[in-house]
């Protein structure tokens, strides 16, 4: 008899009456068959055709008089289960859950040699897909007459920033400045209103300093530029000194000569007074190799400079004249630049012949003495006798005068000497510019 039916089991409670055989098997005579009451079909959710019992007269619906309660259950289904059964005993190939785990499963009993936490499993999902928010169509408001009108948006104020917890990196900088640390790294705070000092980071340090040398640098480039540029000048300015001034001197002193030798050359009367600047005579120092111009007056521009020789023959510095049958005929020259007739007269000798040419005459004077320095206040050395330098009465001198030490004006050196022999010029050159 089958029990396993709520059917037969509300028939076998005390009291009840049989079920008449007019009504059939209930609807549960098929638990029987399945391993968990499914229904062996090929649709897992339809029920199952009624199966006819079998009795002693043939294949009915299962009514069996002989019974207790009239009806036969039919022969038990067959132990092999459906192929599609979900739940068999035989785990089907592609049962999510079956006994034996999968060999990759990061959780399983035996825990994966690849499994990096086996106990306890991650509950959380590393990667979880967001879901797209659904569109909306946007719709436009309109007025009362049809007209667009656009809703008022209030403008939302920005939401305040809250300062960070707990203390900066400048706080830690300053209360460490405070307690000792950190000397010689403060400096003025620029991202502060007030002047307040702050420690340096090492970045800001290396800055200014960087800074700072590149301002140490600058003030030294500009300064050796400086240097470079006046030492340049001052290399032009001893060039000019040293070669330009002769050059041009040695232009001046050719001019001059030949134009003194025109004037004689013509005949024209000499004057009794030469002009400032005017030439009138030529001086020789054959031990020197000089021809130089002789000029009146000691103006620099006009006569030094370029390059001939003075006569001191204005006012209290005026002395005779070559022709004069006495007196002291001096003469000034620059020892250095300009020409720098008169700047090897320190080796003379006495007795070394200096000739002057004059339109009428050659006057030739024996170098008698020299005064290697005297202060250029001194102008007794160009008295008519003068003092100093050997002579005892009145003559016929001549005074060469020059600055000392070479390239300075601070002393003059003063050379003497006597006439020895007048010659005309109709009779040839003397001897000394002969030989």
């Amino acid at each position: 008899m089958t029990t396993g039916s709520p059917w037969f089991r509300a028939s076998e409670q005390p009291g009840a009456e049989p079920i008449p055989p007019e009504h059939g098997p209930g609807p549960y005579d098929h638990e029987q068959q399945a391993p968990y009451g499914y229904p062996q079909q090929q649709d897992p959710y339809a029920y199952p055709a009624e199966q006819p019992y079998e009795n002693g007269a043939g294949t009915s619906y299962g009514y069996d008089p002989g019974t207790p309660y009239g009806y036969e259950p039919a022969a038990p289904a067959p132990e092999t289960p459906h192929p599609q059964a979900p739940y068999a005993e035989t785990p089907h190939p592609q049962a999510p859950y079956t006994e034996a785990r999968h060999p990759q499963a990061p959780y399983a009993d035996v825990p994966h040699s690849q499994a990096p936490y086996a106990e306890p499993p991650r509950a959380e999902v590393p990667y979880a897909v967001p879901q797209e928010a659904p569109y909306e169509p946007i719709r436009e408001p309109y007025g009362a007459e049809g007209t667009r009108e656009l809703p008022q948006v209030a403008e939302e104020a920005p939401a305040p920033v809250e300062p960070l917890p707990g203390p900066g990196r400048a706080e830690r900088r300053r209360a460490a400045a405070k307690q000792g640390r950190g000397k010689g790294r403060t400096g003025p705070g620029p991202d502060r209103g007030t002047p307040a000092e702050r420690p340096l980071s090492r970045v800001e340090a290396r800055r200014a300093a960087r800074e700072a040398k590149a301002a140490k640098d600058s003030v030294g480039v500009v300064v050796g530029e400086l240097f470079i540029t006046l030492g340049v000048v001052m290399l032009l300015f001893v060039a000019y000194q040293l070669w330009w001034t002769n050059v041009l001197a040695g232009q001046e002193t050719n001019q001059a000569k030949e134009k003194i030798e025109d004037t004689w050359a013509k005949g024209e009367s000499k004057p009794d007074v030469f002009a400032p600047g005017e030439g009138f005579a030529i001086m020789y120092i054959p031990k020197l190799d000089v021809v130089v111009p002789v000029a009146e007056g000691i103006s620099k521009p006009k006569v030094l400079d370029k390059g001939m020789v003075g006569h001191y023959g204005e006012g209290k510095l005026k002395t005779a004249m070559p022709a004069d049958k006495q007196g002291n005929f001096a003469v000034a020259g620059h020892r250095n630049t300009h020409g720098e007739p008169f700047r090897y007269i320190n080796r003379l000798k006495p007795g070394d012949p200096i000739v002057v040419e004059t339109q009428d005459a050659y006057y030739t004077y024996e170098m008698a003495s020299i005064l290697p320095q005297t202060s250029p206040s001194n102008i007794s050395v160009i008295d008519p006798v003068p003092k100093g330098s050997g002579f005892t009465g009145p003559g016929r001198y001549i005074t060469l005068t020059t600055c000392t030490p070479e390239f300075t004006s601070t002393y003059r050196m003063i050379v003497w000497g006597k006439l020895v022999e007048e010659r005309p010029r109709s009779k040839g050159k003397p001897t000394a510019l002969v030989g």
